[in-house]
């Protein structure tokens, strides 16, 4: 059994062929996306995030939106960017995202990769410490954060305060309780992965991931998981984490679908990120159900998982990519498995 959720990047552009011209329709048509999956039986509502692009940007409003929206569905980002957070006012941010949802956040945190504009996080007001990286920087966002979420007080309070306080040191509020165990780490290489197994965190690996040993992207994947589950066994933690994929899987259904995807078997690709990083892309998945369930079924990365995010193309509107969350759930889960 898996977990099967959507995840959008949100684009949109003022062009007549897209379903989503402006920010307001990628974002209210995110939410109306949430609604259609919760009722199709999909399991989350993912989004990205980016900065100085047409997509996507400031996922909190967006994701209490969907949680005012929705009753059972999972709310998540898949990544937030941790160059550019401030940590405690994400953390209160979050807290009442995740509170309106009736603690249905699962966030995905990163330490960030290339982006629209040169070191973006600088506009935001931040700078590596000496000695860092900006990849440092995120990481240490990313502990501030984690380390906020348990909920424990460390701000002296003022002796003469507008409002009564609690006794002992202060906290961020609002707090959600519960939320530091739903916490996710987008990795792309085993060694960060592990990393986040020692933090304690969930792990997110998508479509790409750095090149470490030259085996096809899905069984690099499933060895990276299994690195992971490993180090969080060595750490001792005393629960059972989750490991999320992502995939570009379009069932052939109709002749809209062999338009739109119908373009014969794609391969795993491979590129450079940072122009220093060689990196796998992992290959997409478009074809007739039966031949779809085969393809799939060999896929050792998605077997790792237990959560399964598929990607959507936003801009073909909220109405098709429910054709395609619903053509996986009816057409391809039940026979691999996981429904």
């Amino acid at each position: 059994m898996k977990k099967i959720g959507f995840l959008s990047f949100g684009h949109w552009a003022p062009s007549p062929h897209s379903g989503t011209r402006s920010a307001g329709d990628a974002l209210l048509q995110s939410i109306d996306l949430a609604v259609a999956a919760e009722e199709l039986g999909a399991d989350g509502a993912y989004v990205r995030v980016h900065h100085f692009a047409r997509q996507l940007a400031a996922p909190f409003p967006l994701l209490a939106a969907m949680g005012a929206k929705t009753k059972r569905i999972e709310l998540g980002t898949a990544v937030i960017d941790m160059r550019y957070e401030n940590p405690l006012y994400m953390a209160e941010d979050a807290g009442a995202a995740d509170l309106i949802s009736g603690g249905r956040l699962q966030l995905g945190l990163s330490r960030g990769s290339p982006e629209q504009v040169i070191d973006g996080w600088r506009y935001f007001g931040y700078a590596p410490a000496e000695g860092e990286t900006d990849a440092d920087m995120g990481r240490r966002h990313a502990e501030v954060f984690l380390d906020v979420l348990r909920g424990e007080g460390f701000a002296r309070p003022n002796p003469r305060p507008m409002f009564p306080n609690p006794p002992g040191l202060l906290r961020p509020e609002p707090h959600a309780e519960g939320l530091r165990e739903r916490i996710w780490w987008g990795s792309s290489s085993n060694a960060t992965s592990i990393w986040a197994a020692q933090k304690g965190m969930n792990l997110q690996s998508s479509t790409l991931k750095d090149d470490e040993t030259g085996e096809p992207f899905h069984i690099q994947q499933a060895k990276q998981i299994r690195a992971y589950r490993e180090a969080w066994a060595e750490a001792g933690h005393d629960r059972t984490p989750r490991v999320s994929v992502s995939r570009s899987i379009f069932p052939l259904l109709d002749d809209r679908d062999r338009s739109y995807f119908g373009r014969g078997k794609e391969e795993d690709q491979i590129g450079f990120i940072d122009e220093k990083t060689r990196a796998i892309f992992g290959r997409g998945y478009a074809a007739e159900p039966e031949r779809l369930i085969e393809e799939l079924r060999a896929d050792e990365g998605i077997a790792e998982a237990d959560t399964l995010l598929l990607t959507i193309p936003n801009q073909l509107g909220v109405d098709y990519c429910a054709h395609v969350i619903e053509g996986i759930l009816k057409n391809v889960a039940p026979a691999l498995g996981w429904r």
